[in-house]
C-alpha cells in the first residue's frame, strides 16, 4: 500500500520549506527502564518502541494513565532523568544528534507565568530574554506582535494574566501564552505535555487549532493528550497510542477507526474515538467490570457490549499483535526508511540565549519593580506598614540625648530595626519563588537543550 502524504508534507518534501531548516525525527527501538538497584525487579517503562515525526504534522500520543505518554515525550526531547536507561536511537534528519536549544521546544503541563503581567508584557520580556541584542526594539515589537497575532492572543494582550488576588486570562488563553514564549525563537520540534488539561472542550479546541496552525509553518509538532473531544482528535494527523508502555498503534490518527475495526473493535458510530481507543486499551475498566458483575445493569449490556466479555489485556495484546502485522506497521517502516534515508538540511544550532548579560539584567530589573509594583499584597501595603513603623520608632526615640543611657537607647533602636527589617524581608518570599520558577523554567530550557 503506497503512503499517504498530505499537500503541507508534498510542500516540505519538494524544497518549499527546507530553507528554513524542517525536522524529521525519527526513532528505532525505544526502550526505557527504571532500575531496581538492588531494590526489587526493574521496571520497563517502554517497551521497543519505533515511529516518526514530520514537519508540517501534527502528532498525538495517546494513552491511559500510566501508558508512557509523557515517558516517551520526555525521551524524544532528551529530558530523561538520570536514574533511568534509555536504549535505542532517535535521529533528527537522518543523524543521530542532539536534540538542541532553539532547534527544539518543550511547553510543560504547568503554567509558569507571572500573575502581575499582561500577555503582550510576559512575550515582550522573554523576547528580550531571549532574542539575539542586535536586533532593534522595532524588529522585537514585530516578532511579539506576530506571535500574539498567531497564538489568538490579540483579545486578551493587554489584560493582566492573573494570580489568586486578581482575576485574569481564561485557562486556555495561558495555554496559549505558555506556548507563545516557546516559539518566540522559532524551534523547528515542539514537544506539549498535556496542553488541553484542565480546558473545557471550546478552549482545548483553540489551543490544538493553534498548534495546527504553528504546523503548518513547516514545524513539527508532537503532543502527549489523554483524552480529547471528536472535534480536538480530527485536527490531529497522526496518532501514538500506547498501553502498558507498548504501541498499540502508530500511523494517521483518521485511519486508527479503520485499524480498530480491521481488528475486530469497531467504534459505534456515535461514539467519540478516542473514547472508544481508550476503553480498549484501559485496564481500569476491568475492575469497573469486576465491581459490577453481578448487578442489573451488567446482566443487561454485557451481551451486547462485546467488551464486557474481554479482559483489557486481552484486548490490548490482540491489538499490539495485530498492528506489528497489519498494513499499517508496514508503511510506517517504509516510511521511516525514506527518512532516515533523507539528507536534511543542517539547522543552526543557538548557543542558549541570544541576549547579552547586560540586556538580560536589565530586563529581570525592570520586570521585577513592574511585578512588585503591581502587587498591592507585597509592595504597597508593605510601604505602608514600614511608613507607621518608621513614624512610631521615630518618636519613641525622638531627642533621647547623647548620655549614656542614651547609647543604650541608640543600640535598642538600631537591633530593633534592623531585627524588623530582616522578618519583614520574608514576607517577599512569595513573590522570590514566583519569580524564581519563571526564571528557573527558563534557565532549564536553556541548560538541557544547549549543545555540548
Amino acid at each position: 500500500m503506497e503512503i499517504e502524504v498530505t499537500s503541507s508534507s508534498s510542500d516540505i518534501e519538494k524544497g518549499v520549506i527546507h530553507s528554513q531548516g524542517v525536522a524529521y525525527l525519527v526513532w528505532e527501538d525505544l526502550t526505557v527502564m527504571l532500575p531496581n538497584f538492588g531494590q526489587g525487579p526493574t521496571k520497563k517503562l517502554l517497551h521497543g518502541l519505533s515511529g516518526y515525526a514530520e514537519p508540517g504534522r501534527i502528532m498525538a500520543i495517546m494513552g491511559p494513565s500510566g501508558s508512557g505518554k509523557s515517558t516517551l515525550l520526555d525521551t524524544l526531547a532528551g529530558r530523561l532523568s538520570t536514574n533511568v536507561v534509555m536504549t535505542g536511537n532517535i535521529l533528527l534528519n537522518g543523524k543521530k544528534r542532539r536534540l538542541d536549544y532553539g532547534v527544539v521546544a518543550y511547553v510543560t503541563q504547568e503554567d509558569t507565568l507571572l500573575g502581575t503581567l499582561t500577555p503582550r508584557e510576559t512575550i515582550m520580556y522573554s523576547a528580550h530574554l531571549r532574542l539575539p541584542t542586535s536586533m532593534t526594539k522595532e524588529e522585537v515589537d514585530d516578532i511579539v506582535e506576530g506571535t500574539i497575532m498567531e497564538m489568538g492572543l490579540g483579545d486578551c494582550a493587554d489584560r493582566l494574566v492573573g494570580n489568586w488576588q486578581v482575576r485574569g486570562i481564561s485557562g486556555g488563553e495561558k495555554k496559549r501564552l505558555g506556548i507563545a514564549l516557546e516559539i518566540l525563537v522559532r524551534p523547528r520540534i515542539l514537544f506539549l505535555d498535556e496542553p488541553t488539561t484542565g480546558l473545557d472542550s471550546a478552549s482545548a479546541f483553540f489551543v490544538v487549532q493553534a498548534l495546527k496552525n504553528i504546523s503548518r509553518d513547516g514545524r513539527t509538532v508532537i503532543s502527549s493528550i489523554h483524552q480529547p473531544s471528536s472535534e480536538v482528535f480530527a485536527l490531529f494527523d497522526d496518532l501514538f497510542l500506547l498501553s502498558g508502555g507498548e504501541a498499540v498503534y502508530f500511523g494517521e490518527a483518521q485511519l486508527a477507526v479503520q485499524f480498530f475495526a480491521e481488528s475486530g473493535f469497531p467504534c459505534p458510530s456515535r461514539r467519540n474515538p478516542s473514547d472508544h481507543f481508550l476503553r480498549c486499551v484501559n485496564s481500569d475498566f476491568d475492575v469497573v467490570t469486576a465491581t459490577l458483575k453481578g448487578s442489573q445493569r451488567l446482566r443487561e449490556t454485557h451481551k451486547s457490549d462485546y467488551l464486557m466479555n474481554m479482559a483489557t489485556a486481552e484486548i490490548k495484546e490482540l491489538l499490539a499483535s495485530k498492528y506489528k502485522h497489519s498494513p499499517y506497521a508496514t508503511r510506517a517502516r517504509s516510511r521511516m526508511r525514506e527518512l532516515l534515508a533523507t539528507q536534511g538540511v543542517e539547522i543552526e544550532i543557538v548557543k542558549g540565549s541570544q541576549a547579552g548579560w547586560g540586556k538580560q539584567l536589565l530586563t529581570l530589573t525592570r520586570r521585577s519593580f513592574v511585578n512588585m509594583s503591581r502587587d498591592k499584597g507585597y509592595y504597597w501595603s508593605r510601604i505602608v506598614i514600614y511608613i507607621i513603623v518608621a513614624f512610631a520608632v521615630g518618636t519613641l526615640f525622638y531627642d533621647v540625648g547623647t548620655s549614656y543611657t542614651a547609647i543604650l537607647a541608640r543600640g535598642a533602636c538600631g537591633g530593633f530595626v534592623t531585627g524588623y527589617m530582616t522578618f519583614m524581608s520574608i514576607g517577599g518570599f512569595p513573590s522570590f519563588i514566583e519569580e524564581m520558577k519563571v526564571n528557573i523554567h527558563f534557565l532549564y530550557m536553556i541548560l538541557i537543550f544547549s549543545p555540548r
